[in-house]
């Protein structure tokens, strides 16, 4: 089975340029930075990266993660915006960066969230982390399953604020994983919330530690950390043209690296790569004959549409060739993997991605199953 919510997850994990347009492909910048990686999310293309699956410690960008899980915590309604949080001695406690909530005092869910993504504050995340699994602990065992389930496989969490830990690590490639599906799975909270310059709590405005928002104005997220283990580092997301790209930077030298080092990673991923659109939303690649179920055909393609980045001046050159699993038989889940489309470029091949049913196919009764069965045998 294919699950179609992890479909851009792995289409992440494709390395798409060939071989053979290896001499074709931009040069890519060099960063001062420990690793670092470029991610195209109409495609879920890695346009380039430098140690992606490299061990590191992830600092206040394990906050994405809470913040998945407090969005999902909304969305399901175990929690509301304006629930009244206790703060607790251990939240109240927590050092490293703060938005200074007190100790027995109740905050609405909404300021915490303000709190943890605008002014990085481990003290909301623990609040956060309490409300929503009991405990800080609990919370940690299910960001490590909603990991596992998005697909980041080099990554373990331990808490839900980034503070040093031996047992908390993860990787650029996982982060990327991680961020775009935030952005892809909760874009109103993204848009509300990521792109806020600064925010007050208890008489005191911090602002947004990420640069970016102030430095280019197609920046609207996504988040800053900093350890000492860590280094400098930022994961940021530019939309310019309806294209969206997605910079994780890690381990950079300074505040003011981090911010400037990823704004070179965008610009050059915008000005060297073109989007082409290949299937528009709605739009399958193909319709395949499904045998024994209750109905004869499924529509095969992809749910957002199919968009890809190939090097400035190749768009029209783009072409894709769709090669279905011979002989599908019913059930047929909606994400199931159906086959797979190869796209080239000149002739060359530029990569290959998994095509999915846009459709459930539900098992046919006896009769239709031994119907099809007969024709099965002439067929």
């Amino acid at each position: 089975m294919f699950p179609f919510r992890k479909f851009i997850a792995l289409a992440s994990l494709l390395v798409l340029a060939g071989q053979a347009l290896a001499q074709q492909l931009p040069i890519p910048p060099t960063l001062a930075a420990r690793s670092w990686l470029l991610l195209e999310m109409g495609s879920g293309q890695v346009l380039t990266a430098e140690r992606p699956d490299e061990r590191i410690e992830p600092a206040s960008l394990t906050k994405l993660m809470t913040a998945y899980l407090t969005f999902a915590a909304l969305r399901q309604k175990t929690i509301a915006l304006d629930t009244p949080v206790t703060v607790s001695q251990r939240a109240w406690k927590t050092g490293g960066s703060k938005m200074f909530i007190q100790v027995e005092t109740q905050v609405p869910v909404e300021d915490l969230i303000k709190g943890m993504i605008v002014q990085s504050g481990n003290d909301a995340c623990v609040a956060l982390a309490e409300t929503i699994a009991g405990s800080e602990e609990s919370f940690a065992q299910m960001m490590n399953r909603e990991a596992k389930r998005l697909g980041m496989t080099s990554s373990n969490f331990t808490n839900s604020t980034g503070l040093p830990d031996p047992q908390l690590y993860t990787t650029a490639r996982d982060l990327a994983t991680l961020a775009s599906a935030l952005i892809r799975d909760f874009p109103e909270e993204y848009r509300k919330y990521y792109s806020m310059k600064e925010f007050r709590y208890n008489n005191i405005t911090q602002p947004n530690r990420n640069r970016l928002l102030w430095m280019d104005s197609t920046v609207d997220g996504v988040k800053t950390g900093h350890t000492e283990g860590a280094g400098y580092c930022l994961i940021s997301s530019s939309l310019r043209d309806k294209r969206r790209l997605l910079s994780v930077v890690l381990g950079a030298k300074s505040s003011s690296t981090r911010a400037s080092e990823s704004l070179k990673l965008l610009n050059w991923g915008f000005q060297s790569y073109d989007s082409v659109t290949l299937f528009a939303k709605d739009s399958p690649v193909a319709t395949l004959r499904v045998w024994k179920g209750t109905q004869p055909n499924v529509k095969a393609g992809f749910d957002n549409g199919f968009s890809i980045s190939v090097p400035r001046g190749y768009a029209d050159k783009v072409k894709s060739e769709f090669t279905p699993q011979p002989r599908l038989l019913a059930p047929i889940e909606a994400g199931q993997k159906l086959g797979t489309l190869k796209v080239t470029i000149d002739g060359k091949v530029y990569g290959e991605y998994p095509v999915a049913a846009l459709e459930a196919v539900p098992l046919a009764g006896i009769v239709g199953r031994a119907v099809d069965t007969v024709r099965l045998w002439f067929n």
